[in-house]
């Protein structure tokens, strides 16, 4: 297989990917993915605060081995492939940030300064749930354009590549996510 195949190439390697491909084969698709994919972690890793506990590799790896996990789907594309990656990625990082909070209520209480509290405070990574919880409650009133911000925003794909992922116009696209965006920003700003 060639280092680096076309879109359609690459597809018709996803596509054949089932329960019974051989191992090598798989690793061979990973690695032919794993840039694309990197990319879409590293774009995530960006938005999280400086102290987080993932790194681009880490997410590449766990969204990876989840993917892999799930042997009846059935890839269509590429774009299917990063937009289902980018959902896992998102579905990763809340789970991460879900987890830091439990842990941090069930933590030993401890006598800090204001300075250290700060801090502390500054890493506690709640955008990620406020960002989760809004898109979830923008996935009530518009689930299409919910889709479109998950796969921009988390996925990174192009105006094409999601037109095409879900079989409607660039220029739908193109609506859904500034009208997305417009009422994103106005719940996320509010306090």
């Amino acid at each position: 297989m060639p280092t680096s195949p076309d879109h359609a190439d690459l597809t018709q390697w996803l596509q054949k990917l089932d329960s019974g491909t051989s191992l090598n084969a798989v690793n061979e698709v990973f690695a032919l993915l794993y840039g694309e994919l990197k990319r879409a972690a590293s774009a995530q890793m960006r938005k999280e605060s400086a102290g987080h506990t993932l790194s681009a590799t880490a997410l590449t790896h766990e969204a990876w081995f989840r993917l892999s996990e799930q042997p009846r789907t059935e890839w269509q594309s590429r774009g299917h492939f990063i937009g289902v990656a980018a959902i896992m990625m998102r579905r990763i990082l809340v789970n991460h940030a879900v987890a830091k909070q439990a842990v941090k209520r069930e933590a030993e209480l401890v006598s800090l300064n204001l300075t250290e509290a700060e801090e502390i405070g500054q890493s506690v990574n709640s955008e990620v749930l406020q960002v989760h919880a809004a898109l979830l409650a923008f996935e009530q009133i518009d689930a299409r354009a919910a889709k479109v911000v998950e796969l921009k925003f988390f996925g990174g794909l192009e105006i094409d590549e999601i037109a095409e992922l879900l079989a409607i116009s660039p220029a739908t696209v193109k609506r859904d996510w500034t009208m997305a965006r417009a009422w994103l920003h106005r719940e996320l700003a509010a306090p």
